[in-house]
């Protein structure tokens, strides 16, 4: 067997984020060979990876990033919130959410995206992270928004670092106005959209399953009240709009003044820009949305770390 220097396990631990003893292990393996070792570690990082796959992740990090008129979100997932604190992670997050403004969101063409400062691409790099950190890690979901002519705004509400956070938003504007001042109010847009939560841009926009939804709830809360048919249908009409006002950005009280509708914010900032101004679209990603979490026993969760 060859003999393993100090050194040489240095340098495979900075060449792949290893622990140290399963550095040390890998070339034992190999009789010292470093590239070897390499392909040793990857190959064990992903039978580490599969144990752990089955571990809900909810947790991690949403990443924004914006770029004059353009922008890109992307959430990355993992077990602990502890993660989202680990500067690794984080460093991942980023550098995969400027890959994401450069694919167009596509998932498959992130995955298969060269890391950068690494020989692997990104999905690669996410399961050397798995076999590293120890938990089950997903890059979940990406989206991208841009305009011809205007700007993307991006803002990260609940941040752990710059564009790195719980609740991430992009707001595009379009307009041929001052882009400065443009983007001011993008900005000042996002942060409305993280705090009201709209779930379209428009009335014509809103899912219509959630609108028959509501129609229907307003129907029988109506029918009840004994009024004639013709009161009762304008019930639920008014019902409706106060439901687009709740759920609808450019029917939604502006949070910035408290009295605005969004849609008159956006129609004025023509005078501020010096040309009409078109709320294009948004996006917003909320850390975790949508994943059922388990629930379980933190004392029996550490008896079952232990046992491994």
């Amino acid at each position: 067997m060859a003999e393993i220097s100090a050194s040489l396990v240095k340098e495979l631990r900075e060449k792949t984020g290893a622990g140290m003893m399963d550095c040390k292990k890998a070339l034992g393996e190999v009789q010292g060979d470093l590239e070897k070792a390499v392909d040793w570690l990857r190959t064990k990082g992903l039978s580490a990876a599969a144990k752990k796959a089955g571990r809900v992740a909810a947790e991690g990090l949403v990443g924004v990033v914006a770029n004059g008129n353009r922008g890109a979100v992307v959430e990355v997932n993992a077990e602990t919130d502890f993660v989202g604190r680990n500067e690794t992670f984080q460093k991942f997050v980023g550098a995969t959410t400027r890959i994401a403004l450069d694919t167009g969101g596509d998932m498959t063409r992130i995955a298969s995206a060269p890391f950068p400062g690494s020989s692997r691409d990104v999905q690669g790099e996410l399961t050397n992270m798995i076999a590293t950190i120890g938990e089950n890690m997903s890059l979940r979901r990406a989206a991208t928004i841009s305009v011809s002519d205007g700007v993307v705004a991006a803002y990260m509400h609940a941040a752990v670092a710059s564009d790195l956070g719980k609740i991430g938003v992009l707001v595009a504007l379009e307009s041929t106005g001052d882009k400065a001042k443009l983007a001011g109010l993008a900005k000042q847009l996002a942060m409305h959209v993280a705090a009201a939560k709209p779930q379209s841009l428009s009335v014509a926009d809103l899912d219509k399953a959630a609108i028959e939804r509501e129609r229907g709830v307003l129907a029988e809360k109506a029918s009840q009240s004994g009024k004639a048919a013709d009161i009762v249908a304008k019930m639920v009409e008014g019902g409706l709009r106060k439901f687009h006002q709740e759920v609808v950005l450019l029917e939604q009280l502006f949070v910035i003044d408290g009295k605005s509708r969004v849609s008159k914010v956006v129609d004025e900032a023509a005078k501020l820009v010096g040309a009409p101004v078109r709320l294009a679209g948004f996006l917003r990603f909320e850390l975790g949305e949508g994943i059922e979490k388990k629930s379980e026993d933190f004392a029996a969760e550490v008896a079952a770390q232990l046992k491994k």
